[in-house]
């Protein structure tokens, strides 16, 4: 059954709201304008009252919407429901345009018939995309897109009862798994409220490389302290949501400090880092900037290509396996900086100063990072790869004779977003050799800072003074 399940991310609710919100507001507007083009302009022309009022009305619209409750997925699984709502909430926008109208004296202003077939027309494309809306929900809800896959960490009793708790969940979008728990007595049976017992916590982690998983929940109490701290260093290195179920709990905090999924009340333990809007956002980002500097750097591109052809033997781009997003193997693109006969694919042994393994053309572009901007292939056109982020690492890689996971506790929680082509830690002096403990470990801790405070705006910085970073590294070979 697991292994049938698609592994494709999931849609994020939140981002379908917007969207959805985003063509209210447009649809409105267009059918206002037509209207006008149609009946209002060919007799007195363009006035910029309608301009106004216009998406004033269609933002008020949006904001009537809101209110009602009915942008989100559960309320787009209903179409009957949503229509009468979106009925009296596209009537209550008109009436208050028209009080609007009246008490500023602004009879003479807008025709009456325009407001009339605007309210209709405007209300027929409403339903109808509101319809559309619906049939592509359930279509995404039937192909999994729409669902947070869930495990739950813990059985016994209040294992047992969260797992009904989710289960009575009418519209819920939570699709539960099973169940993983360390016990193998008694209180942990194999099957439990009729989900099986899927392994240790050990295997959790290996399990969510494999099977997408979006939210983890713990039914322990929050006096099971220590079992729960030894549960979670294991499992924070995942990109997943990871809550701590509260309905059980004998200790109680404020309203607000809980969410809810449906009206189970969690803790929030930790969130996905990059997460819904953002991860369009950086998307966005990466495919424009990255076009933008692949245009811009063809030349340098050309000229590299051309210098390693003429310098060695063998082809121009070098490709490796390395850890991407949730420790899935991807292939990337550099120049080749070695001699063809002393590749080292898998990086089992780091390159050192005056490596007789390296060309003389190879010294030059991996001392600047040119030999790395064929990442800039990654980037725009395959998408495994961003221009900022955690820099991925091969496969075999080590420092001190050990493979980095080894070295360093928690080194795959960098892996919780998508690598990137430059990164915190780079821009701040740590690129290049990591032959010792110390410096893999300087490594990480800026690639979790990054992480954990990620925007727009510091991708921006990191890539404008990365050129400054290169220009003056000593830690490149």
């Amino acid at each position: 059954m697991l292994a049938s399940l698609d592994q494709r991310p999931a849609y994020s609710p939140i981002v379908l709201a917007g969207l959805v919100r985003i063509a209210d507001f447009l649809l409105i507007c267009a059918v206002g304008f037509l209207v006008h083009r149609f009946y209002v302009a060919p007799a007195w022309g363009y006035t910029a009252a309608y301009a106004i009022a216009i998406p004033s009305i269609a933002l008020l619209a949006v904001v009537f919407f809101q209110a009602i409750d009915i942008n989100h997925v559960a309320a787009y699984r209903q179409p009957l429901d949503q229509g009468f709502r979106l009925v009296g909430a596209w009537a209550s926008v008109f009436l208050a345009a028209l009080a609007i109208v009246f008490f500023a004296k602004l009879e003479g202003v807008f025709s009456r018939v325009w407001l009339a077939s605007w309210f209709l027309f405007g209300l027929a494309a409403l339903l109808i995309e509101r319809g559309f809306v619906s049939i592509l929900v359930r279509r995404l809800t039937a192909l999994g897109r729409l669902e947070r896959r869930t495990v739950v960490v813990g059985g016994g009793e209040a294992g047992e009862k969260l797992l009904r708790d989710l289960a009575s969940q009418k519209n819920s979008d939570v699709r539960v798994v099973g169940v993983f728990d360390d016990r193998t007595d008694d209180r942990s049976p194999d099957v439990l409220a009729g989900y099986p017992k899927l392994g240790k916590v050990d295997d959790l982690v290996e399990f969510a490389r494999r099977t997408r998983i979006d939210l983890v929940i713990f039914a322990l109490p929050i006096t099971a302290e220590e079992r729960l701290l030894t549960m979670l260093r294991k499992l924070w290195v995942l990109p997943i949501d990871i809550r701590l179920s509260a309905h059980t709990n004998k200790l109680r905090f404020r309203p607000r400090s809980y969410s809810y999924i449906g009206s189970v009340p969690v803790l929030d333990v930790f969130d996905k880092p990059i997460a819904d809007w953002d991860v369009v956002t950086k998307w966005v980002f990466d495919k424009i900037v990255g076009t933008l500097a692949l245009i811009a750097l063809s030349p340098i591109l050309a000229l590299a290509a051309l210098a390693v052809k003429l310098d060695s033997r063998g082809p121009v781009f070098f490709k490796q396996k390395r850890y991407g997003f949730n420790n899935e193997l991807i292939e990337i693109y550099k120049f080749r900086s070695m001699y063809v006969d002393k590749l080292d694919a898998t990086a089992s042994r780091l390159v050192t100063r005056n490596d007789p393994r390296v060309t003389r053309v190879g010294r030059f572009i991996r001392k600047t990072s040119i030999d790395e901007l064929p990442q800039l292939i990654n980037v725009v056109f395959k998408g495994n790869l961003s221009l900022v982020g955690p820099r991925p690492h091969a496969v075999h890689a080590k420092a001190a004779d050990r493979e980095y996971d080894e070295v360093v506790d928690g080194y795959f929680a960098r892996h919780r977003v998508r690598p990137g082509i430059t990164g915190w830690a780079q821009v701040n002096g740590w690129r290049g050799e990591t032959d010792t403990k110390e410096k893999l470990q300087r490594r990480v801790e800026h690639d979790l800072y990054y992480i954990e405070n990620w925007s727009i705006l510091f991708d921006l910085y990191i890539l404008s003074i990365t050129p400054f970073a290169l220009a003056k590294s000593e830690n490149a070979y």
